[in-house]
């Protein structure tokens, strides 16, 4: 049975920071393009960042420079280190891994909340 299971959001100031982390089971992360996505309330679900299965990373421009994705292959788990927080980064964060052709996963999810 294949689990992404996110953790690490919760409550931030802006300007603060977090990491979000993704561990995987029943899958080897490192066979898979990995992603991370995020909803705001009232908002489609948007793509935050990927992570290749060769370590290429592409982030979208809301967060270019101020996050950054990881993967430990050891821990079979993708990170997420998110810098400079603003309050419109408050969503609902997933990490999905998908398997042409048709093969995807997704987390549960984890809130993050910016605001003082």
């Amino acid at each position: 049975q294949v689990q992404l299971v996110e953790s690490g959001g919760g409550l931030v100031q802006p300007g603060g920071s977090l990491r979000l982390s993704c561990a995987a089971s029943g899958i080897i992360v490192s066979f898979y393009e990995l992603g991370w996505y995020r909803q705001a309330p009232g908002k489609q679900r948007e793509l935050v960042a990927t992570f290749t299965n060769s370590g290429t990373t592409t982030y979208a421009n809301s967060v270019k420079g101020r996050f950054a994705s990881s993967r430990d292959n050891a821990k079979n788990t993708l990170y997420l280190q998110m810098n400079s927080l603003k309050p419109e980064d408050t969503a609902v964060y997933y990490c999905n891994a998908k398997r042409l052709p048709s093969t995807i996963y997704w987390g549960q999810g984890t809130q993050v909340t910016v605001s003082s």
